[in-house]
């Protein structure tokens, strides 16, 4: 990026940061009605087809990814020019997702202003070591950083522990307001499930949301990840970290299909999300096009995105991610050396 640029950024982003209350209100629409559509649809099936129902219940798991991306846009007061509305349709949204609104606005905000800082991880981010840590760590402790950064517990098991049990709690310390929120989020979840389960059948209820929760809780923890970890991604030391490099250079543009953008909420353009969090979701794709210095970024597709399932570790040293053989050799002479000296 330019000097002269990123002085300006704040001046080429602003246009795209007020939001429209007319495509608000119909992105509520385009992604509600159709996500209850497909969900009823899916259980009418049910008499004919568990397949047939699987066919409805894969798009409804898109569905509620792009709910969870308004959600997240109201977290972020980008949604409604309204604060209330914001909090209102987050509430909403966040029952429908299982997220708790504020608990989840705070650790986010926090995610935003400390994201690739390696001296403030751990808030909203997705657990990483550097190469140091990992190999000062205990044998134990090694072993629970790599299941944690298998493929299987973070994207199958992860969203389960994340959005149906870590999220039912809150933190010590935190105010009335975000509590408050948090019980009735709980509120809300259990009791519209039990009306579905009581018009419906649990067993119906659990056939039709089950699938539709894992599909989008894998989909979106991948997005979550992927847009950070990244080849060619930045961290660095408190004193080197630069919020414009972390927003460029730290989060990625995800290069998906149109539809797979539209589904997603054009979360994929999270480089300029990063840079600006008050551009709604719907004007992302516009500020990408209308301006070349947000175009000038690193960017990933579907296929090479998949090479981030080998990323472990990040390398202070190499400035890149590398994965657990690469440091196989530093832990056995870290070993062997300690042995020697006993």
């Amino acid at each position: 990026m330019k000097l002269e640029e990123q002085v300006n950024w704040r001046k080429k982003i602003a246009p795209y940061e007020k939001s429209q209350i007319k495509y608000s209100v119909r992105q509520l629409i385009n992604t509600l009605i159709p996500f209850c559509l497909l969900w009823y649809g899916a259980y009418l099936c049910l008499s004919v087809s568990y397949w047939l129902s699987l066919v409805l219940i894969v798009p409804a798991g898109g569905f509620l990814i792009r709910i969870f991306i308004i959600f997240h846009d109201c977290c972020h007061y980008s949604f409604f020019k309204n604060r209330k509305a914001n909090e209102i349709v987050g509430l909403i949204t966040g029952i429908l997702t299982c997220c708790p609104y504020e608990q989840w606005k705070r650790s986010h905000s926090i995610h935003h202003a400390t994201s690739s800082n390696l001296n403030k991880r751990g808030t909203g981010d997705v657990w990483t070591l550097t190469v140091d840590e990992y190999v000062a760590l205990s044998p134990s402790k090694r072993l629970f950083y790599r299941l944690y950064r298998n493929p299987f517990i973070m994207f199958g098991l992860g969203p389960i522990y994340i959005f149906l049990i870590n999220y039912r709690f809150n933190r010590k310390g935190v105010g009335q307001k975000e509590r408050l929120n948090t019980y009735i989020t709980n509120l809300g979840i259990v009791s519209l499930s039990g009306v579905l389960c009581w018009t419906l059948g649990w067993q119906a209820f659990l056939l039709i949301q089950g699938p539709i929760f894992l599909i989008s809780g894998a989909a979106g923890v991948w997005l979550f990840y992927v847009q950070h970890q990244f080849e060619d991604t930045y961290f660095e030391q408190e004193e080197n970290w630069d919020y414009v490099k972390a927003a460029l250079q730290g989060s990625s543009f995800y290069k998906l299909p149109k539809v797979l953008h539209w589904i997603t909420g054009n979360i994929g353009f999270h480089h300029i999300h990063h840079l600006s969090p008050r551009v709604p979701n719907y004007y992302l794709a516009s500020a990408y096009k209308n301006n070349a210095f947000l175009r000038d970024v690193r960017s990933i597709t579907l296929l090479s995105s998949l090479r981030s399932l080998r990323f472990r570790l990040w390398s202070e040293e190499s400035k890149k991610f590398v994965g657990f053989k690469d440091v196989h050799h530093r832990i056995m002479k870290n070993s062997l050396e300690k042995t020697s000296t006993m």
